[in-house]
């Protein structure tokens, strides 16, 4: 075992079809057009000497080390910037290029500290490799000189040096060590897109800074660590490589926070994590990360992790530390206790968004194999269930129809209830790249949100609709597309079915649809919608990205629908640049709802009606199914406190502060006799349960996740579960407490049962992933190489489906009362619930949920910014802090939801998407007003989650 390395060629690829032969050294090498012959070269397996060229970004040209010789041509150009042309002559070695290399070399050692052997970077450092390579053996220009090395020069202060800043949680930054290479900075804005890194200065001056001459904490670095990984030399450096030293060896695995998926090299010394690094050949991140990604793995050996099962037989009861087999066998005799008192449908389950396809698939298998009902339900379906039910309907399929490489292609971007800056940032970074290469981007958000207003990648179009008219506004722009003849009719005629579209033309040209009409009921200004619409239909190749704003509304799946029946519209599906794409908010969403976690479909989204579909599982497993969809979340909590339901296996979820109007949650919680929670720290949902399994991290698990794009992507334990066993293997050895004859002894396995059971993924293995790298279902024998576009020559349904999709207000109406209206985001450096990113350095950026108020309607209420203010809606109230801004419109507030002490979910509502049950998270009638500080339900609620939390210690035996 011992480290992946991966070759940095030094340019990026090219994507030419045109292909050029030259010979580098005496050896033919064929490459594309526009290719440099830095990377030419190194596909014929001869590196040359580079410092300032790496593949993550364009050649730069600076360094002056990787000169060549090319016959027929005079002087020595650099090779990075240099392309390839036809039998062209390179010549890569020759004492003329040696004696250059060399004297270069000399420069940049005569400006460096020669502190080699204890320096952060010794052994993994550009600047000692490349001295080696070049030959050098001394440097006749001394270290004296006029450099910015010493902190003081003949016993002088020498005002060229510039202390180390170690004001970032993560990394550091030693100016001292600086080579003026222009990497970092190349990577902040090529890669990142952020453009928070400069070189200032001259000469020996030069320096790389942040802002303005910033601490990079105050500046506009959001920590990505795209300039770490590009540093060639210990300028910046993680500070975890400071603490522990150099990696030995390393594992690639995936990420699991956010929907895009993104593969990191876990690098290692010993079952010590030292850095996750991202993985160039990771096919949904291409080598770039976020700063959770990237840093924020703290949580895994958090001092607040619980390890050792727990139980108590009340929960006011202080928690009693067992062994698993007492735990695991009392939680299977309580089940079956209730069962036998109440009925087989007391109890039930919930799948994990953060847990792997194959832990998922065991919870759903337990349930109805074991618990011998359909009650299982997922965190999904409070998030993208009206996705899976719009797309469903509409195109045949309940997923995205598009890989993230396609939005390379993308001519016009539109962005629809998401803020990918924040929620979904690698993905938004390939996306502002693309818009800063010319691609014109519409963004519907009653925010001004970091996608609107991003450096150089603003929306040539935002209209701020109000929060709850997404389907008259999407509508609406279907309204001028067909009015205006903009539609694809050659593309509708051969993929559609006309009648359909002739109905539905029929509706939305009705004058109720039009821009001037919608202006009334949304605010957006009538002649935005039609240029937004005009520039949709005509603009070229059309994406759409949209998120939980627009599904997280009582008319989610309508909008969904609708916003199918705009790509439908212009023809913008079944190739590269188009397509209709929900952006995941967790690691494993689409994975949760692919692996059957809803209570009335098995794996595949096939339902639990068919006859057909029952027969493989009832034979496989050896029980009859229910036929009947079971409950879900909303319902196993009514069912609870109506006494009919009583138990709940819940692995990975907090619904008491991820699910909406926390006092329902707490109320059915509360009235059940056995609550299981299974997770890494006693969450919020752990104050009502009765027994704690503890989980185990991505870390500590071999599985996989499938991300946004249906990617399914290979995760791999880099070391030792810490509580003993991985989450797949507790759900097995409850099973099997409850009876069932369970003996998987890998997740491959699990994985085999899954591709034996779902057409969708039946070509889909551990081997196989591992030699592909990833695949996007459906991967089958039709699309053995698995599927990155979907619907091509035509939908999965056969012909693709028109729906009306008529505009019902939400029933949550604003009133003198409550006149506002609230809605709800994510930020960059937190994650959902915040279980994770609270318990590490991320919370420098964002210690506190805060109430973005608009400046009018806080002058109207006498707040200023940072005071505490009192939010109330029909449903609770909380208490936090003001924070006054123009990013929301006047009559909008806005807040987060990533830390409990808020408890934005008690100000939400019971009101749900009409098809799925979907919770509308996104509009909530409130009032605020000036408050003294936390409420006391928030003082109340945090006296019982001290006590809840209390574990007994042991008593030492006489």
């Amino acid at each position: 075992m011992g480290l992946v390395h991966e070759i940095d060629y030094g340019t990026p690829a090219s994507k030419s079809e045109k292909q050029i032969t030259l010979t580098v050294d005496g050896f033919t090498v064929t490459v594309p057009e526009g290719t440099s012959i830095m990377r030419a070269s190194m596909e014929a397996g001869i590196a040359i000497p580079k410092l300032c060229a790496t593949d993550m970004v364009d050649a730069f040209g600076s360094c002056r080390l990787c000169l060549v010789e090319i016959e027929g041509r005079n002087g020595t150009p650099s090779s990075c910037t240099t392309p390839v042309a036809p039998g062209m002559v390179v010549h890569t070695q020759t004492g003329r290029l040696k004696d250059i290399r060399r004297g270069v070399m000399e420069l940049y050692i005569s400006d460096h500290p020669l502190d080699c052997l204890t320096c952060a970077a010794n052994g993994d450092c550009e600047l000692q490799t490349q001295a080696g390579v070049v030959g050098l053996r001394d440097v006749r220009y001394g270290y004296e000189g006029d450099n910015h090395v010493f902190k003081k020069m003949d016993g002088a202060e020498n005002f060229k040096w510039m202390a180390k800043d170690e004001s970032n949680p993560y990394f550091t930054y030693d100016p001292s060590k600086c080579i003026v290479c222009s990497r970092c900075v190349r990577a902040c804005e090529e890669v990142q897109g952020t453009f928070a890194l400069t070189i200032e200065g001259r000469g020996f001056g030069s320096r790389v800074s942040p802002g303005m001459h910033q601490p990079f904490i105050d500046s506009e670095c959001v920590s990505c660590g795209a300039c770490v990984q590009a540093c060639p030399t210990a300028t910046l450096t993680e500070k975890s490589v400071i603490q522990i030293g150099q990696p030995e060896h390393s594992v690639v695995t995936t990420c699991a926070y956010c929907g895009v998926g993104c593969s990191f090299k876990a690098e290692m010394r010993g079952d010590e994590l030292v850095r996750m690094v991202p993985y160039k050949d990771g096919k949904a991140n291409r080598g770039h990360s976020c700063v959770k990604g990237r840093f924020a793995y703290g949580y895994a050996t958090h001092k607040e992790r619980i390890l050792n099962p727990m139980i108590r037989e009340k929960i006011t009861d202080p928690w009693r530390e067992v062994s698993w087999e007492e735990a695991l066998t009392h939680t299977a005799n309580e089940f079956r206790r209730l069962q036998y008192q109440y009925g087989r449908t007391a109890i039930g389950g919930i799948t994990s968004s953060r847990c792997t396809n194959e832990e998922t698939y065991l919870v759903q298998k337990l349930i109805r194999q074991g618990f011998l009902n359909n009650n299982v339900d997922t965190c999904a379906r409070v998030c993208h269930s009206p996705t899976g039910y719009g797309l469903g309907q509409t195109y045949g399929t309940s997923a995205g129809t598009q890989d993230f490489d396609s939005v390379e292609d993308s001519d016009v971007i539109m962005v629809i209830g998401a803020n990918p800056s924040a929620a979904h940032p690698v993905f938004a970074s390939r996306m502002k790249k693309r818009i800063r290469q010319g691609a014109k981007l519409i963004v519907l958000d009653p925010r001004v949100t970091e996608t609107v207003d991003s450096v150089h990648a603003k929306a040539d179009y935002h209209l701020p609709l109000k929060p709850g008219t997404n389907v008259a506004v999407v509508t609406s722009l279907a309204h001028v597309i067909v009015t205006e003849g903009l539609f694809d009719e050659q593309f509708i005629r051969e993929r559609c079915d006309w009648s359909e579209f002739e109905d539905y033309a029929g509706f939305v040209s009705d004058e109720r649809h039009s821009p001037e009409q919608v202006e009334k009921l949304s605010g957006v200004p009538a002649d935005k919608i039609r240029e937004a619409a005009r520039l949709y239909a005509t603009g070229g190749n059309g994406a759409i990205y949209y998120g939980l704003g627009v599904t997280e509304h009582s008319q989610g799946s309508t909008t969904v629908i609708a916003i199918a029946n705009l790509a439908m519209l212009t023809g913008n599906i079944g190739r590269r640049g188009v397509g209709v794409n929900p952006l995941r908010g967790q690691n494993n969403v689409q994975g949760s709802c692919d692996m059957g976690s809803f209570p009335h479909e098995l794996p595949g989204y096939r339902h639990i009606s068919g006859d057909a579909v029952r027969d493989i599982y009832e034979s496989l497993w050896g029980v009859k199914l229910d036929n009947e969809p079971g409950l879900r979340i909303p319902n196993m909590l009514d069912a609870a406190v109506e006494g009919t339901f009583k138990g709940i296996y819940i692995q990975g979820e907090d619904i008491l502060q991820s699910d909406p109007d926390t006092k329902h949650v707490s109320a059915g919680l509360a009235a059940m006799e056995c609550v299981v929670v299974h997770d890494l720290f006693l969450n919020e949902t752990a104050r009502y349960a009765h027994v704690f399994l503890p989980g185990s991290t991505f870390l500590e698990k071999d599985g996989t996740f499938t991300n946004a794009e249906r990617r399914i992507n290979r995760v791999r334990k880099v070391m030792a579960p810490k509580n003993g066993f991985a989450d797949w293997e507790v759900t097995q050895k409850l099973a099997q407490a409850m009876g069932l004859n369970w003996n998987y002894q890998h997740p491959s396995e699990i994985m085999d049962e899954i591709a034996q059971t779902t057409p969708s993924f039946a070509k889909v293995s551990y081997d196989y992933l591992d030699k592909m790298g990833s695949v996007q279902w459906p991967c089958n024998e039709a699309a053995p190489e698995g599927t990155p576009i979907m619907h091509i020559d035509h939908f999965v349904r056969g012909k693709g489906k028109f729906i009306r999709t008529e505009y019902v207000a939400t029933d949550e109406k604003t009133g003198p009362r409550f006149p506002l209206l609230l809605t709800t985001g994510r930020i960059l450096s937190q994650y959902n619930v915040g279980a994770q990113t609270r318990r590490t350095e991320n919370v420098v950026w964002h210690s506190e949920d805060r109430l973005e108020v608009h400046p009018h309607d806080a002058e109207n209420r006498g707040i200023r910014d940072g005071d505490w203010v009192r939010l109330q809606s029909r449903a609770g109230e909380t208490t936090l802090r003001a924070l006054i801004t123009d990013r929301v419109s006047p009559g909008v507030v806005y807040t987060t939801f990533h830390h409990p002490d808020t408890q934005a979910n008690v100000i939400t509502t019971d009101f749900s998407d009409w098809a799925t049950n979907c919770p509308e998270y996104k509009v909530t009638a409130v009032q605020v007003a000036p408050s003294n500080g936390p409420s006391e339900w928030q003082e109340e609620y945090e006296d019982l989650s001290q006590r809840s939390r209390k574990i007994a210690t042991l008593e030492a035996a006489e």
